[in-house]
């Protein structure tokens, strides 16, 4: 197969400290050889130079920064592999590293990565070109690395060329997570995701809202950023600003931005909480210049920072606030403690890092402790060349140990162990010895299956590559003049939630809300926020919650809705409240009130009934249609009276089907028996032959009651079956549910009500032409002034109750009821029972027998009178009384009616014997 091959340069630091490249391993930054090799990338540098601004040639520059962290890393790469070779995990196959050093910057970076693309045993380091990579042999199998998530993003992309596992002890970008851009990428440490959600999370419990952000203005920090403002966004947290840094030291406009970003916090002075996504070089910088402002906040770090000895012993580090951070899950690093304190004791040789570290300490052992770090970090490479004559050696173990970042060492020891299973797994039935044995993409395979014991827990890579181990609250607190940085709290990424040690660290966690870091005020339990003309939905007033309206906690955005109906709140409430109910109960002084009527009426139908009883054989009570009648009209009176009791209390479905029913059939009843009176009243006294006639036709007592009763009943019987009563929660009140009766159809209703109104008005009719009969008996004028009541009682309800709401709607009902039954009540009845007690004289035969004389003799059609005066003081009209009294003995044969002025009826006298046979017939009559 054809191919292009293309050569490695170098630039190295040679062993007489010239920098040129003379071989391509002078490139290396440490190695070891082996019979697999791991490639190894850490910034150990944190900058490249650039002595022009803009390159001319394609030179890669020298650099400067030395990098305590980076570089213990590389020494925990180391100090894993040599714990790997001595132990039996790979049954004598031997592993070596390659260790380059990024600079922070991609291009190198590219640079180390295209090296290991170079084929096996090539002696000029040529990367083929080829359309199938799958037997090609590398010289690296696995790389670990990089330090940063901008450098990783740019070596994946070359390693998954040939699929060469790449596992990053620190490169936490959420876009990492990609296995279709980043396909060969793993890393140790949990992604960025779940950084950015305890971050948002933590903030959100702290009852902060109004924040800002540094980040560095690379890949990283954009990606860091653009995820936490999503879940920021999702916790109700706001951005009050955003400053972005250049992501190179070597920028121009780096320390004119770093002034702008510390402007903006203290122009921001309800921004207490800043969250910085940055390097540690760039967060030393950013401190510095805090410091000489006085700018005191809360400070949330990412985990890049989060652990940094070099940041924590700045001079007066303490004045810029509280600092809690994110950093990832230690682990036991004592065995790494024991390695770096024999560390001078290994040959420098073969580690160009370690190297330079011990000619920092010579150079710079004379200094205290954070100047000595400030020395270390700002020897350039070319500056140590110059400083380092006649520099005697010097070892420091208290200042590798002092700047151990456990998380850091522990994720990359995992990285190195995650690569040695996955050999392992390669080289059961393979001979290992051979570097042929497997290719890359084949030690990709072995790893996604990988898993580790870590701390008596079994963890693995997920789908994504990531391993999700836990983060480690850390907070910085200042002890005796120095700043300690201390684990309060474990964040599971699974659960999402705070695990705290002891009762103390708690607290320490908790007295972080002490501080305020709102836009607005907290709206209290009755308010809801109100977003004003501000972009930003944590800038805000407070209003009170409407009625029916209700919040229960601080800070809501809407205000709920009282669940349904049956509920209710005033304005700024905190809890819906139950609507009162409201009905007619029996201790309402208005329903005692009427239920004394009711009861009142009860007893004058008992008592009548009683007077009717012991007077049963008495004219008068005869004359009411007989006592079966009487009884029959005033059991109606008493369902009517007792129907009220119905509309009182709590309203039941029974009570709204029973009442209205029993009212109608019961009043139906009531009139039709008062129809046969007037009937048969006006049938005895009429002496008109064609009204004679017409009213021995209709005149049929039983049929009638029961037509006209039924007729009620069939109407009620519809009614409940088809559009039955029940009972309606009335809701047109606030704060009260009005408990009524719902009639079901208004239109049954109405032709209940209308056909007892036409009954009555029948009834009216009648009695109305008999309103003329004897003084004494002339019942049907007080049937008519009872219809009357009744008329009158119920136009006037139709526009009250149509008008009326509320629990005394149903009183409104049972007052005209009980003015309608006690009408008819009273005119039907208590003129006779006046009679009964009070004008006994006439309650007798002789005295009834005189009254129809007189009437008969008034009424008869052979007889032309115009008025009869029958004055006491008149002894004509004495003389015709007497003469025509029936129980006078005196009386001749012949009874003659004549008036003095008048003429016989045609010019003769009436025989005894007609006269006494008209009366017979009224008599019988009635």
């Amino acid at each position: 197969m054809a191919f292009v091959s293309f050569l490695i340069p170098c630039f190295v630091i040679s062993t007489d400290m010239a920098f040129s490249c003379q071989n391509t391993d002078d490139f290396v930054g440490a190695s070891s050889p082996g019979d697999i090799v791991i490639g190894g990338l850490f910034a150990v540098h944190s900058e490249m130079l650039h002595p022009e601004e803009h390159p001319i040639k394609p030179v890669i520059q020298n650099c400067a920064g030395f990098e305590i962290q980076i570089f213990l890393q590389t020494l925990a790469m180391i100090h894993a592999i040599e714990t790997i070779n001595n132990s039996t995990l790979l049954s004598g196959v031997t592993l070596g590293y390659e260790i380059y050093d990024t600079c922070a910057e991609v291009t190198k970076a590219m640079a180390s990565a295209l090296r290991f693309l170079a084929k096996f045993n090539s002696s000029e380091d040529i990367v083929e070109f080829k359309c199938n990579y799958s037997d090609y042999i590398p010289r690296i199998k696995a790389v670990t690395g990089a330090s940063y998530s901008e450098v990783s993003m740019a070596v994946s992309r070359l390693l998954a060329l040939q699929l060469i596992p790449q596992v990053s002890p620190a490169s936490s970008a959420e876009i990492l997570s990609d296995k279709i851009r980043f396909p060969s990428f793993f890393r140790t440490i949990p992604s960025d995701f779940h950084q950015t959600r305890a971050m948002a999370h933590l903030i959100c419990e702290s009852g902060w809202n109004w924040i800002g952000v540094i980040a560095t203005d690379d890949d990283n920090g954009r990606f860091a950023l653009e995820s936490f403002g999503v879940q920021a966004m999702a916790n109700n947290v706001c951005i009050a600003f955003k400053e972005m840094l250049p992501a190179y030291l070597s920028d121009n406009t780096f320390h004119t931005k770093v002034d702008h970003a510390i402007e903006k916090i203290v122009k921001e002075t309800r921004v207490n909480v800043i969250v910085v996504f940055m390097r540690q070089f760039h967060v030393l910088k950013l401190f510095k210049k805090a410091i000489e402002r006085n700018v005191n906040k809360i400070w949330i770090a990412s985990d890049n920072w989060s652990a940094a000895v070099k940041i924590s012993t700045i001079p007066n580090i303490g004045q810029l606030g509280t600092i809690v951070g994110f950093g990832f899950k230690s682990g036991d690093i004592s065995t790494f403690q024991r390695f770096l304190r024999n560390l001078h004791e290994k040959p420098t040789d073969n580690n160009k890092f370690l190297h330079e570290y011990i000619m920092l300490l010579s150079v710079c052992a004379h200094l205290e402790y954070h100047d000595f770090q400030t020395c270390i970090s700002n020897q350039s490479q070319d500056d140590l060349l110059q400083n380092v004559e006649n520099k005697h050696q010097v070892w420091r173990d208290d200042f590798l140990n002092a700047n151990i970042e456990p998380g850091f060492i522990h994720s990359t020891t995992l990285a190195v162990y995650a690569i040695a299973h996955a050999i392992k797994g390669q080289c059961k039935d393979r001979n290992c010895k051979d570097p042929s044995a497997f290719t890359p993409w084949e030690l990709l395979e072995e790893l996604k299956k990988v898993t580790v014991i870590d701390d008596d827990k079994v963890i693995k890579f997920d789908s994504n590559g990531d391993m999700r181990t836990s983060y480690d609250v850390l907070l910085w607190k200042e002890i005796n003049g120095h700043m300690e940085i201390t684990s309060v709290a474990e964040y599971d990424p699974e659960k999402g939630g705070f695990i705290f040690e002891d009762e103390e660290k708690k607290k320490e966690f908790l007295d972080l809300k002490k501080v305020q870091s709102t836009c607005s005020q907290h709206c209290r339990p009755g308010q809801m926020k109100k977003v004003t003309g501000s972009r930003h939905t944590c800038c805000y007033e407070c209003v009170y919650c409407p009625e029916n309206h209700y919040s229960n906690q601080t800070d809501m955005d809407y205000c709920y809705l009282c669940n349904n109906k049956t509920y209710w709140a005033p304005i700024n409430s905190t809890t819906c409240y139950r609507k009162t109910i409201h009905f007619l109960t029996w201790t309402d002084w208005f329903a005692i009130f009427l239920l004394f009527l009711s009861a009142f009426g009860v007893v004058l139908v008992l008592s009548i009934t009683v007077i009717f009883t012991r007077n049963l054989n008495t004219p008068v009570v005869k004359a009411s249609g007989g006592l079966t009648l009487c009884y029959i009209i005033l059991f109606s009176h008493f369902l009517i009276f007792l129907s009220t009791v119905f509309f009182i209390d709590e309203p039941t479905e029974f009570k709204c089907k029973t009442r209205q029913a029993l009212f109608g059939i019961s009043f139906a009843l009531c009139v039709s028996c008062i129809l046969i009176k007037s009937l048969k009243i006006l049938l005895a006294f009429s002496f008109d032959p064609k009204l004679q006639n017409f009213l021995k036709c209709v005149y049929k007592p039983v049929p009638t009651v029961v037509t006209c009763t039924g007729i009620q009943v069939i109407i009620c019987t519809f009614w409940l079956i088809f559009r039955t009563p029940f009972v309606k929660q009335n809701f047109s009140i606030p704060r009260t549910i009005i408990l009524e009766c719902d009639e079901g159809s208004i239109v049954a209703f109405g032709i209940m009500l209308g056909y007892i109104a036409a009954l009555a008005f029948i009834c009216f009719i009648f009695a109305f032409k008999g309103r003329k009969l004897p003084e004494n008996y002339n019942e049907a004028k007080f049937i008519t002034f009872g219809m009357l009541i009744y008329f009158i009682a119920w136009i006037v309800f139709i526009p009250v109750y149509a008008t009326t709401f509320g629990k005394y709607l149903p009183a409104v009902e049972i007052i005209v009821v009980l003015i309608s039954n006690y009408g008819i009540l009273c005119c039907t009845f208590l003129p006779k029972c006046y009679i009964i007690i009070y004008k006994q004289e006439t309650n007798t035969k002789s005295a009834f027998l005189k009254m129809i004389y007189t009437y008969s003799s008034k009424s008869a059609g052979s007889v032309a009178v115009s008025q009869i005066s029958l004055d006491s003081k008149s002894s004509s009209s004495r003389a015709i009384s007497d003469s025509c009294n029936p129980e006078n003995n005196s009386a001749n044969g012949n009874c003659h009616f004549q008036v003095p002025g008048h003429r016989l009826i045609k010019g003769k006298v009436l025989p005894k014997n007609t006269a006494r046979t008209v009366i017979r017939k009224r008599l019988s009559s009635i």
